[in-house]
């Protein structure tokens, strides 16, 4: 009988003896020729598992089996049948691509002709055969992703280990490595898939959801939806806010979750409930609830208890924004040049008071370059930027002061504990005395930071590291606020709690700038720029960005598909121009 990729018996795990589980219990199966989903919150105990498969950490007690070969004594054989990709970027960002792939071949004790045939065909299947001589940190996001899993893949693994692969990495890319994956899975050959991105879980052939250490659920994802059949409507022909009205429906007994959809907000009933009165969620004489496919994510918020409800704490302690006049963001012919290079070329918009606008585009678009400048942190070699009336090349230090900025990675200071990186920021924004001790004692209420005070920032959670970066952003009550992907990597469960405070805020008449890979959040933006090889491209609401998409093989395409397809077009016509 053929020996399974991987078999967990009774698996538990703790990092101390006075230490919660981060494992307790586990027992599944991994089956060849698929791909599992690995899905669940934050601090579920995924990477956890995902090390103890690949032999990084023993188990506690419990065993697991790989292919027949006992993670606990067997690890030499072991470390040759399997691939692993980490979820930190682990390889040497100072060497090239190419460089990086001899270092791995020659920790493999992959030689001679076999190591160029290895090379060759994983430049090919990557797509980085152009960027050889490139360094790796040097590359974008999707491209160093493509380099870890070539990395992994030098000796072709029985059992490929992928910690979050997609995180931090736009759409294109995500299905690229999503096609890559599914064309390497055979009859002998599993992968385990790590994910924050539930579209993602949902094309796997089974999935694993973790809560708090435990198996919840294994199966195929079909399966986990089920439960939600029947249960799913979206709010259409919406008259009021939507937002308003997304805030009432959390907040009714009947409904279990819900979210923005462009114009529409979609709502999960709870089990067995009926169906809430329009009219008690002020959307309007002419709003329709109409029933929708159920989603896996759906499903997944509804196993673990429902969504985070549609108040938020930190809203309420903040008052209005009453000053900051009617466009409170505005970039005028923006252009930033590096050497030779354009990153962004005149790039122009505007953004109302109290409005969500986001700036989307591919990995190395130059959506980053555009919002530093907006926020203060590049000079643009062309152009103009304002915050609240405010040039911030004239003004700097009186803009920073009217806005928060929580950065892509982790900018806090690791080496401080939460509460140190709360006091030092407070004071930054000009807190002192009894305001100072005030606002943070407030900060640590609303996010819940007060087991992980004396932690170090950089040894927190994920989510408990966005909460913090979100707290310091946001503590001296700006009115413009910058998020650059705030919840990258999260689980859907802390991507509603952020929400719930962006758009509590937003309803205080805060303006907020966002990017993000998540189109799903995304459609919570009012309007939306699409940035593409350092041009602003598309400009318009989701519904408007989507419906511009649509045709007879498409007609009800996905924000994603918009966002591909608007790449496309783009491309295309200037193919043309250029022919």
């Amino acid at each position: 009988m053929e020996q399974a990729p991987a078999t967990i018996q009774g698996l538990s795990y703790r990092f101390g003896p006075n230490q919660p589980p981060a494992l307790a219990e586990l027992t599944a199966v991994i089956r060849a020729g698929a791909v599992t989903g690995l899905v669940g919150p934050d601090g579920a105990g995924k990477t956890t598992l995902i090390r103890l498969l690949a032999g990084l950490l023993l188990p506690g007690s419990g065993a697991i089996s790989i292919f027949g070969l006992d993670t606990r004594s067997e690890t030499t054989r072991l470390h040759r049948i399997i691939g692993y990709m980490p979820q930190k970027f682990g390889l040497y960002e100072d060497l090239s691509v190419m460089q990086n792939l001899r270092l791995y071949a020659d920790l493999q004790g992959v030689t001679g002709s076999v190591r160029q045939q290895v090379f060759a065909r994983l430049l090919a299947f990557t797509g980085l055969e152009p960027f050889q001589s490139r360094l790796a940190g040097r590359l974008s996001g999707g491209m160093k992703q493509k380099l870890g899993l070539a990395c992994a893949l030098i000796r072709k693994p029985r059992l490929l280990l992928l910690d979050e692969p997609s995180v931090g990495v736009d759409p294109v890319s995500r299905r690229e490595l999503w096609r890559m994956v599914q064309e390497l899975v055979n009859g002998e050959m599993a992968v385990i898939w790590s994910t924050a991105y539930l579209d993602e879980a949902e094309q796997c052939d089974e999935v694993l959801l973790l809560s708090e250490g435990r198996l919840i659920f294994a199966g195929p994802p079909r399966e986990l939806t089920k439960r939600v059949s029947g249960r799913c409507f979206q709010i259409r022909n919406i008259a009021g806010n939507r937002r308003r009205v997304l805030a009432n429906a959390v907040q009714r007994p009947e409904v279990q979750d819900g979210i923005v959809q462009g114009e529409n907000v979609r709502i999960v009933l709870r089990a067995g409930a009926g169906r809430p009165e329009l009219a008690t969620l002020a959307a309007g004489a002419e709003a329709r609830l109409v029933p929708v496919a159920p989603r896996f994510e759906d499903a997944f918020v509804d196993i673990l208890g429902g969504g985070p409800g549609g108040t938020s704490v930190l809203a309420a302690a903040m008052t209005q924004v009453a000053d900051a006049g009617p466009i409170t963001v505005e970039a005028q012919g923006l252009t930033k040049r590096f050497g030779d290079f354009t990153a962004a070329r005149d790039i122009s918009f505007a953004i109302r008071r109290g409005e969500i606008f986001g700036l989307l585009g591919p990995n190395g678009a130059g959506k980053s370059t555009t919002f530093k400048m907006m926020c203060g942190l590049l000079r643009p070699t062309a152009g103009t930027g304002r915050v609240v009336g405010l040039d911030l090349q004239k003004a700097p230090g009186q803009a920073r002061s009217r806005l928060g900025y929580m950065a892509q990675k982790f900018s806090l200071y690791g080496d401080l504990s939460a509460r140190q990186n709360l006091e030092f920021f407070s004071g930054v924004y000009g807190l002192s005395g009894a305001r100072q001790k005030e606002t943070v004692t407030r900060m640590i209420d609303i996010f819940n930071l007060g087991p992980h005070l004396q932690v170090a920032a950089r040894e927190l959670p994920l989510g408990f590291k966005q909460r913090l970066a979100l707290s310091c952003a946001v503590m001296h009550e700006p009115a413009v606020l910058f998020l650059d992907e705030p919840t990258s990597g999260v689980d859907p469960l802390t991507r509603r709690e952020f929400w719930t405070h962006i758009n509590g805020l937003v309803e205080r008449g805060v303006t907020v700038l966002v990017t993000t890979h998540f189109m799903d959040e995304a459609e919570y933006c009012d309007r939306i720029a699409l940035i593409y090889r350092g041009r602003l491209i598309a400009t318009g609401s989701p519904d408007e960005l989507k419906g511009s998409t649509a045709n007879a093989q498409l007609p009800d395409p996905t924000l994603e598909d918009a966002f591909i397809e608007l790449l496309r077009q783009w491309d295309n016509r200037n193919r043309e121009e250029a022919a």
